[in-house]
């Protein structure tokens, strides 16, 4: 694999003649004997005076701040000098309120400082921790090789993780495994493809390709929305109430658009995550950052179609909510779910692996997210894997939409002991979109025309804009006022319908 160096990584990524280096000479008291011959030919051989260079460029005209390594300088390794340059970029960039962009690429700590190197990743960890509490946005490009300290630290801290491609990247390099161990380390393993495919790793982007994801990650999370006009006016739905089972087999129609057809028609900007950043990542769940019209915000949305019977809604989607969920708190962004889910995986599985403990954190987390939240009842919406979506201050629903605690034949299951009887129990529990609206549940219903399936474009357009509406509307508020009107709305449901200006 061809590497690049640092100054042709910068001039591959930022914009023309816009790089500004922020780094003053550095000192290398700890270096003598071997070492120090050593760093004298690597500032030869490089023309760098560290292993680190930091400094700010713009991406297609937005400013961030930079922190990039040189394998050819010592393979990037971190020892006190570069640890010491690495915080004090860190701690400007909080200053100017900059987004902030790392490349890494790194053998690990610098074995000739010992100890002291060592603890240099405490001291990076904990300024990109500030950063982040500032609601600053992290990025982290991991190049080839990046490996040890440096990833089991502000490698692995990013809000958004790409890779390049074929990267090694890992904790341990595969040659001290084997001169430790006595045996290869198994292949494929610590390879940036492997890292995607275990929800560690976002995207896989060539350095050629990394300018265009920037540009899409600071868009959204740069641009600031227009909050002056008021909000559009939601149509209602008129002519007499679809019957329940009616609703329930049109939620179920193939063709029905689900959130993918949803971000394709009404989203501006998409940026697709993976993964929960814990060595899981589940299909049934999309975790993106996007923004409606103007309105930047995380997205977490039950994907219809993946929902499959090995890839259903269960710990490992949650898992990805509960990234979802810090996102929105760390970059102070709105917070969109979209529910969409034939209820959450009943298998041994995910009991032993802690759903219905997963399910009560969600519900934990979505009540006390200070930022504004917007929940939509795009179809079906059966048991608790609904629920763990649905606690928003404003929760919107398709016509079509519907919500209930059991699938419609689980329901039946319980009182009947068979699946006949489900159109009648979906009669009986009031789970129609006009069901949930009259009984103070959902604030507003979308309407279909007369099903979504037979006009999923124009529905997904009109699914957006009341999007945008909503959230317009619960970001004139203040936190206080969300978070006091969430418990509100939960206290009165069924006493009253709920009216709310969008």
């Amino acid at each position: 694999m061809n590497r690049l160096t640092a100054h042709e990584m910068i001039d591959l990524t930022f914009d023309p003649d816009s790089w500004a280096s922020w780094d003053s000479s550095v000192c290398q008291s700890v270096a003598h004997g071997a070492y120090a011959d050593e760093l004298a030919a690597a500032r030869e051989r490089t023309g760098l005076d560290e292993s680190v260079m930091t400094g700010s460029a713009t991406v297609r005209g937005r400013r961030v701040a930079v922190l990039i390594c040189e394998f050819g300088f010592l393979a990037g390794s971190i020892g006190v000098a570069a640890g010491g340059r690495l915080v004090d970029a860190i701690e400007r960039a909080t200053r100017e309120a900059l987004p902030l962009v790392a490349l890494p690429v790194s053998g690990g700590t610098r074995m000739q400082e010992g100890t002291t190197a060592f603890l240099q990743m405490v001291r990076i960890t904990g300024a990109v921790t500030a950063h982040k509490e500032a609601h600053l946005p992290y990025l982290v490009y991991l190049r080839n090789p990046t490996m040890g300290g440096v990833f089991a630290s502000w490698g692995s801290l990013g809000h958004v993780t790409i890779a390049e491609p074929g990267a090694l990247i890992g904790f341990l390099g595969p040659r001290v495994y084997e001169t430790l161990y006595g045996i290869p380390f198994p292949p494929g393993v610590q390879t940036a493809e492997n890292l995607e495919a275990h929800g560690l790793v976002d995207a896989i982007r060539s350095p050629e390709k990394l300018a265009e994801t920037l540009d899409v990650f600071l868009r959204v999370l740069t641009s600031r929305p227009t909050l002056g006009e008021r909000g559009l006016a939601l149509s209602n739905v008129s002519g007499p109430a679809t019957p329940s089972w009616e609703t329930v087999l049109a939620s179920r129609r193939s063709g029905r658009p689900g959130v993918r057809e949803l971000l394709a028609h009404a989203a501006s900007d998409v940026l697709l995550l993976n993964g929960a950043g814990q060595s899981q990542h589940s299909p049934a769940l999309l975790l993106a950052l996007v923004r409606f019209g103007d309105i930047s915000c995380v997205l977490l949305g039950q994907d219809r179609h993946a929902q499959t019977g090995h890839q259903s809604f269960g710990p490992a989607s949650l898992r990805q909510a509960h990234r979802g969920i810090n996102l929105a708190r760390e970059l102070d962004l709105p917070l969109v779910t979209v529910i969409d889910t034939p209820g959450a995986d009943l298998s041994k599985e995910a009991e032993e692996d802690g759903l219905s403990t997963l399910i009560a954190k969600c519900l934990a987390e979505l009540l006390a997210l200070r930022t504004p939240t917007v929940s939509l009842l795009l179809g079906q919406g059966a048991g608790g894997g609904a629920l763990a979506l649905l606690p928003a201050d404003r929760i919107l629903a398709a016509q079509h939409g519907w919500l209930s605690p059991l699938p419609p034949e689980g329901a039946s299951a319980i009182i009947y002991r068979d699946i006949v009887h489900a159109p009648e129990m979906v009669s009986a529990q009031n789970i129609r979109s006009t069901d949930l609206l009259a009984d103070g549940i959902v604030h507003a219903v979308i309407p279909e025309h007369p099903d979504a399936a037979d006009e999923p474009d124009q529905f997904c357009e009109r699914v957006g804009r009341t999007l945008r509406a909503a959230l317009v509307s619960a970001l004139r508020e203040t936190s206080e006022q969300r978070l006091s009107g969430r418990l509100t709305h939960f206290s009165h449901i069924a006493e009253s319908p709920v009216a709310v200006t969008m």
